[in-house]
């Protein structure tokens, strides 16, 4: 028998007991694999150094980031599984370089971003939060200064329109809201079944009344909504951000919010992970926050676990796996005898 093909995890799934902080995450795969071994990395870093990699063939990773430095004489890392869907912490062309295939989780997070995004339209057309304070600081008579917004005739727009985006629309679909997104690379065929049109980000801008943002984090994507941009929203509409916080100009977000020039937002992402308490987006009674964890409930955990521990093992018996961000790897000598095998 050929040695085993050995997985590293990294320590920040764990607690401080030692325990897993994220329940089931489908190490049970691993168990049962054959000739397929794992152990959890020894240190907790923010970025993996070479050394802590260079034992391993695969690598399931939370929020550890993978660059190029990390492949330095890891040629035997064929490899990196992704738990989520974001790799904008990992050195994607280095990886295809190195022969390692990197994937993420789209299939398991995709119902769970989306109904994220729901939760924060409704409870922003709602004024959830706000009239929870009402009630629980004595202010029941002011109720009336915090009329609530309903949603039938209104648009959403969706930015990335994917498959978290494509999801958000499914979620929405006996809301009778109006369906409009931007996606450079969504042909409109795609979503015409969704009821969904494809138009400029300008026009979605200005038409949405509740705007999702779903895109990848991206040079491209980098402040894609800057201040000229958020000037062309409507003043009732509210931004809901689930994807990268970079992906908004923060400062001019708070411009616009705090001049009413936008009704609000839901944030679960920010340009700075943890935001800084002196933030002043946090002294805002129009913007609802969660710590980059609003799509967090043990299904969520167990299905991208899952999804990411049968991506390692697919590797490691010379299948293709799913959720594949660089197939180009593939092409790579080592990679292919690792395949071939």
């Amino acid at each position: 028998m050929s040695a085993p093909f050995k997985v590293g995890i990294t320590r920040d799934f764990l607690l401080e007991n030692g325990t897993s902080g994220y329940g089931d995450i489908g190490l049970s795969l691993l168990e049962n694999a054959e000739n397929v071994s794992f152990d959890y990395l020894e240190e907790d870093a923010r970025e993996l150094t070479a050394e802590q990699v260079r034992d391993y063939h695969g690598l399931l990773v939370l929020s550890p980031r993978l660059t190029a430095a990390s492949l330095v004489g890891n040629d035997q890392l064929r490899v990196v599984a992704r738990f989520g869907v974001g790799f904008d912490s990992v050195d994607v062309a280095a990886c295809s370089q190195n022969g390692t295939l990197l994937t993420i989780t789209p299939n398991a997070v995709r119902r769970p971003v989306a109904i994220s995004a729901l939760t924060f339209l409704l409870s922003l057309s709602h004024r959830l939060l706000i009239k929870d304070q009402l009630t629980r600081t004595g202010n029941w008579n002011q109720r009336l200064h915090h009329m609530g917004q309903g949603l039938a005739g209104r648009t959403l727009g969706v930015i990335g329109v994917g498959n978290i985006g494509q999801e958000v629309f499914r979620v929405c679909q006996n809301l009778d809201l109006r369906f409009v997104g931007y996606d450079p690379h969504t042909p409109a065929a795609a979503v015409a079944p969704l009821g969904v049109q494809m138009l400029s980000l300008e026009d979605v801008l200005r038409q949405a009344d509740y705007l999702v943002i779903c895109c990848a984090l991206v040079p491209e994507t980098r402040h894609l909504l800057h201040a000229e941009r958020l000037a062309l929203m409507k003043p009732n509409s509210f931004l809901i951000n689930v994807s990268r916080g970079p992906v908004v100009d923060q400062a001019a977000l708070y411009d616009a919010l705090v001049n009413q020039r936008i009704q609000g937002a839901g944030l679960d992402v920010f340009e700075q992970e943890p935001i800084d308490p002196d933030d002043p987006l946090l002294k805002l009674e129009n913007v609802i926050l969660a710590p980059h964890s609003l799509c967090w409930t043990d299904q969520f955990f167990k299905g991208i676990g899952y999804e990411a521990c049968q991506s390692i093992i697919d590797v490691a018996q010379g299948k293709r796996p799913s959720g594949m961000v660089n197939p180009e790897a593939l092409e790579h000598p080592r990679l292919q005898a690792q395949l071939q095998r």
